[in-house]
């Protein structure tokens, strides 16, 4: 545990080891404790760790139940290290008049830069092409050799149309690639029609796309919205590129279309029971498999970190969190102050 003691001051824990500026900032107020090491704690681990603390900072792969959020009256404040905060009881937080914050929009571009770098990466079979020469398979040039798929041109469907999707859609601009989308909340006429979008349902996307990206949050309602149904919808010589959540697609599923070659490839980032990958998908040579680095970026590390720390210091100082996401809790607030 690394750690500077006050007993003055109020007291934040640190579930994981995190860039340093977030602790930085933070011990120049507060008492800071942070588990500094990859592993991750056990959910007993981060309620002792907890104990007699004001603030949590946990990272996105904590989960933070209502047991441990019980477990100390003191709780001020939970500053999640991510964009996404489904592995928190939002409900139990609100209850207990506790902000949960996050930190949004700083890997917009971390994010859109990886899932471009994916699609490209499946299409022209980039990471075949360095196993393939690793291992002194290599022969020479040949005219059907190693072949890949065009980008340019293509069109890549887009579900979930946010600032990530937007920002994974600016980049397809530059290669000429069409757009069509498909949103819980559609853009105007008028934006469609500058940005040259084509909005559709979720099946006129998996039918119409030859590149189909995720790109929105996670809930109950989006669990497997990507299953052996859409699968079997999108094209076979399309490809599934998913840097949100991993329970949006149903990897067993998605295994069993890859297997009988319903789609041409996917390119993962994410999966659904994280960190286990569904087994047999890292057999494929169609797949892509990388470790969750969708805003891994020492850039944009560094601004979650700020953000989180930010969140906390505000609350701890009295002031309103920077970007809180659990509405119970606001609407307590707000009651509260009239």
């Amino acid at each position: 545990m690394k750690q500077n003691v006050d007993s003055n001051r109020k007291k934040v824990f640190i579930t994981g080891r995190i860039p340093s500026l977030a602790y930085e900032i933070l011990s120049k107020e507060f008492d800071v404790t942070m588990h500094d090491d990859l592993r991750l704690l056990s959910k007993e681990e981060i309620i002792a760790g907890l104990k007699g603390k004001d603030a949590l900072l946990c990272l996105l792969s904590d989960a933070i139940d209502k047991d441990i959020i019980e477990a100390n009256p003191q709780l001020k404040v939970i500053a999640n290290y991510g964009a996404g905060y489904n592995n928190i009881d939002i409900a139990a937080a609100g209850e207990a008049n506790i902000p949960v914050t996050n930190t949004p929009d700083v890997s917009t571009d971390a994010t859109a830069d990886l899932t471009f770098g994916l699609i490209l990466a499946i299409a022209r079979r980039i990471v075949e092409g360095d196993k393939e020469t690793r291992a002194g398979r290599f022969k020479g040039w040949a005219p059907l050799y190693h072949l890949g798929v065009d980008v340019t041109g293509k069109t890549l469907g887009i579900i979930g149309m946010g600032n990530i999707g937007k920002a994974i859609a600016r980049r397809a601009k530059g290669f000429d690639m069409k757009i069509v989308y498909t949103s819980r909340t559609r853009l105007s006429e008028q934006q469609e029609k500058e940005l040259g979008f084509t909005y559709m349902s979720l099946e006129g996307v998996l039918k119409t796309a030859d590149f189909v990206s995720l790109s929105l949050s996670y809930s109950p309602a989006t669990h497997h919205m990507i299953g052996e149904r859409e699968l079997e919808t999108m094209k076979p010589s399309a490809y599934l590129i998913n840097t949100a959540r991993g329970p949006l697609v149903d990897e067993k599923a998605l295994l069993k279309a890859l297997e009988n070659k319903s789609i041409a490839g996917a390119a993962l980032d994410v999966y659904e029971f994280e960190p286990q990958i569904t087994a047999g998908l890292e057999k494929l040579d169609q797949v892509i498999l990388t470790p969750h680095i969708g805003n891994a970026t020492v850039e944009t590390r560094d601004a979650m970190a700020e953000i989180a720390a930010g969140n906390i210091a505000a609350v701890l100082r009295g002031e309103a969190p920077l970007t809180c996401v659990n509405q119970n809790y606001l609407k307590k607030r707000n009651m509260a102050a009239k």
